[in-house]
């Protein structure tokens, strides 16, 4: 199969190895020359995944029209705020008969639509994928075990990412819950960030085990809402994501919370962990869908203040501490006292 990718960031470059271990000839592209220049010359992707020798039948190239023609899968690995630009600029150049396999974890701000919903208005009848699952781009390029989810309307089309993508590393399981693969993969992002601040401030674990599990609690509640299945939650796309991204320095969420906690500015934050971080644009998109569907998300409105209002971390964890008492499985159960 020909296989391309877009995006030749340190996630691009890691799956592109493990479909090329399967055997298949790869072309990847990225919007900057001098990157996939110097990929070229190396064999490597210093400046994203140091170290990682490129199999051969990798073939970095800056020419986008020679990368997507003819592809039979196209994966694309850019930041989730850039899908547009890279449909509106490039998109003439997919075939229409080319599964579309994203491997990004956002919603688009303003629109407020996931990516899934943003690639249709582009490409409505393309077979579409979303391959997500606790996984770090630094692990996958060095063939450490990891699971993912292929996720598709089309069973077939699920299975056949499933197919391209399982190596004796990589296990992936398929799911038909688009939404809420895509959904568990965009807001786990916020959790993890607000655990960094956690984490920044000083606080220990109880403070993470709370937030984590308060934290999938409101992901499900928006979920539910937009017509995700409750068992995609407690799957790898939900709590398993959750916990990986909660808990590794490998994740730039939770890196920059942790500079925030310590008292740095989201900006400043976000540029000393030097790429995107996907759950500051989240928290925006996810804040700003809670008020469309008047749902309550205690804990992504105080990350809002303080993200977006200049909020103080340590108010925004009094106020979650002091909302008015519940009973835990108030929205999701029937028990009552006896």
């Amino acid at each position: 199969m020909k296989i391309s990718f877009i995006g030749a960031g340190s996630w691009g470059t890691a799956l592109s190895i493990v479909v090329a271990d399967n055997g298949h000839d790869i072309k990847i592209w990225d919007r900057e020359p001098e990157h996939i220049k110097a990929m070229q010359e190396t064999r490597r992707n210093d400046k994203y995944l140091g170290g990682v020798v490129l199999p051969e039948n990798i073939e970095p190239t800056s020419d986008v029209k020679y990368c997507l023609e003819d592809a039979d899968v196209l994966v694309i690995a850019v930041a989730s705020q850039a899908y547009r630009a890279v449909m509106t600029s490039h998109g003439r150049y997919i075939s229409d008969k080319t599964v579309i396999v994203n491997v990004a974890k956002g919603i688009e701000n303003g629109t407020l639509l996931r990516i899934s919903e943003v690639i249709a208005e582009f490409k409505p009848n393309n077979p579409f994928v979303v391959l997500s699952g606790p996984s770090h781009a630094e692990e996958v390029s060095h063939r450490l075990p990891t699971t993912l989810v292929s996720a598709s309307k089309s069973k077939e089309t699920a299975e056949l990412v499933q197919d391209l993508f399982s190596t004796d590393y990589l296990r992936v399981y398929t799911n038909p819950d688009v939404v809420g693969v895509e959904l568990g993969g965009a807001l786990k992002n916020i959790i993890a960030l607000a655990a960094g601040i956690t984490d920044g401030m000083g606080f220990g674990d109880n403070a993470k085990a709370a937030l984590m599990t308060r934290g999938i609690r409101e992901i499900t509640r928006l979920g539910l809402l937009l017509g995700a299945k409750v068992e995609t939650f407690t799957g790898l796309t939900g709590v398993g994501d959750l916990i990986v991204t909660c808990t590794s320095m490998h994740s730039r969420n939770r890196r920059c919370g942790i500079l925030i906690g310590e008292g740095l500015s989201r900006n400043e934050a976000q540029d000393k962990v030097g790429m995107v971080v996907e759950g500051i644009y989240a928290t925006k998109a996810a804040y700003d869908l809670a008020k469309k569907l008047d749902v309550e998300m205690p804990i992504i409105d105080q990350l809002y203040a303080v993200l977006y209002e200049d909020a103080d971390a340590k108010d925004a964890v009094k106020n979650l501490m002091l909302r008015a008492r519940k009973h835990e499985m108030e929205e999701v159960s029937n028990i009552v006292w006896e």
